[in-house]
């Protein structure tokens, strides 16, 4: 995506990050795929879950994609920088992560299903990138919104890990943290790769199954 020919792996302190500003991001607030709002209020029963995984742009794909999800958006997370611009995380200056929001009914698909999608779909060894993105805004990350979402988290991160470490792997550095604020990414980010098919996409999985959710994904 960004490119820049030297870019901190580091992340900033709050005196050093920067400033930001006081007005959200504006979007239109309809999927341009399935054309469900893409800012809440969400209609009742729904639940949300946060990743990030790499390059905003194929994780989101992933995760419209799967059946059940009744609504996906981008944007950045777990940063210091208030309502940042694309330009200003890509500089590694607002400390915050390229993020998905599912929008998702639990009845339907399980939290459970959404963390095997995750953990399939990007290497979780890597720190701060994915493939050939590197930088801090690229590391892998899930943010809960309740303690369920934690333990199954958790529970799916040791389980994940055992897997990846019988095909030579290291270890794990996804970091799992209760939801920060979410800013939502410019709109021509929304939904980038349906609007753009022949787009750059970097996500890619390591081919290891996920044993997390195998029965509720069935």
């Amino acid at each position: 995506m960004w490119m820049f020919k030297k870019k901190s792996l580091e992340l900033p302190t709050a005196a050093s990050a920067l400033p930001g500003r006081k007005s959200e991001m504006p979007i239109e607030n309809r999927h341009f795929v399935n054309g469900h709002a893409l800012k809440p209020p969400f209609p009742a029963g729904l639940e949300t879950a946060l990743f990030g995984l790499g390059c905003f742009w194929g994780a989101e794909r992933k995760f419209w994609q799967a059946d059940d999800v009744w609504s996906t958006a981008v944007g950045y997370a777990a940063g210091v920088t208030p309502n940042p611009t694309y330009e200003e995380v890509c500089t590694g200056m607002t400390g915050h992560n390229e993020v998905v929001l599912a929008v998702f009914d639990p009845r339907r698909i399980s939290y459970d299903a959404l963390l095997r999608l995750f953990w399939e779909s990007h290497d979780p060894t890597q720190g701060m990138r994915q493939g050939n993105d590197v930088g801090t805004q690229y590391r892998s990350g899930i943010y809960v919104y309740s303690e369920l979402q934690r333990r199954a988290a958790e529970a799916s991160r040791d389980g994940y890990a055992a897997a990846l470490k019988k095909q030579g792997y290291g270890p794990i550095t996804t970091e799992i943290l209760d939801a920060p604020a979410f800013y939502y990414a410019e709109d021509y980010h929304q939904q980038y790769l349906a609007k753009n098919p022949a787009g750059y996409c970097g996500i890619g999985g390591t081919g290891v199954a996920c044993p997390a959710g195998l029965a509720a994904a069935d």
